[in-house]
């Protein structure tokens, strides 16, 4: 890995720990900026490097460091009841990372990068959702109505800032 992919995994990971402070708590899941992000990652990192990004952010968080929305960290963030959130950003990033670079060139970066980054946060919603529901033994329609339904709408405009800012740095940071 050269030191040019190993510098924009790291400032994804910083930006990643800054938007999660950016939040409004409603509830157990906090809104915050980190969809955003998330939603940049396709179009400015390769696979690898998007993996190592969001691997890292979630082993920093894990080991104490205070990158996760109110300044949480530890195990127990991972293990709480958002923790499969952050699960689900791991997974979710191998899976868009993947659907972004199978999809026809012809379709542009930024349908693409929507594309991707729509399906990263339905992994998230979905890794959330479960954990949420097991740990606070609430029923999928609970689940749902707490981690999901108030933040489809917020989330789907931040997807379609972040695709379009990682498009737009993408081909500035190409020239």
């Amino acid at each position: 890995m050269n030191a040019q992919r190993i510098a924009r995994a790291g400032v994804m990971v910083a930006l990643l720990a800054v938007s999660a402070q950016v939040m409004l708590p409603v509830g157990p899941v906090p809104f915050t900026l980190q969809t955003l992000v998330l939603a940049m990652i396709p179009a400015l990192l390769d696979r690898s490097t998007a993996i190592l990004a969001i691997t890292a952010y979630v082993l920093l968080g894990a080991l104490g460091l205070p990158v996760f929305s109110g300044f949480g960290a530890g195990a127990g963030a991972l293990l709480g009841p958002t923790g499969g959130f952050l699960w689900g950003f791991v997974l979710g990033v191998v899976l868009a990372s993947c659907l972004y670079m199978a999809a026809p060139q012809r379709m542009g970066a930024y349908v693409r990068s929507l594309l991707a980054a729509a399906l990263m946060l339905l992994v998230s919603y979905v890794c959330g959702t479960v954990q949420l529901m097991v740990l606070m033994s609430l029923d999928l329609a609970q689940a749902l109505a707490i981690a999901v339904i108030p933040f489809v709408i917020p989330d789907a405009i931040k997807i379609a800032i972040g695709a379009r800012l990682g498009c737009t740095i993408g081909r500035v940071l190409a020239k």
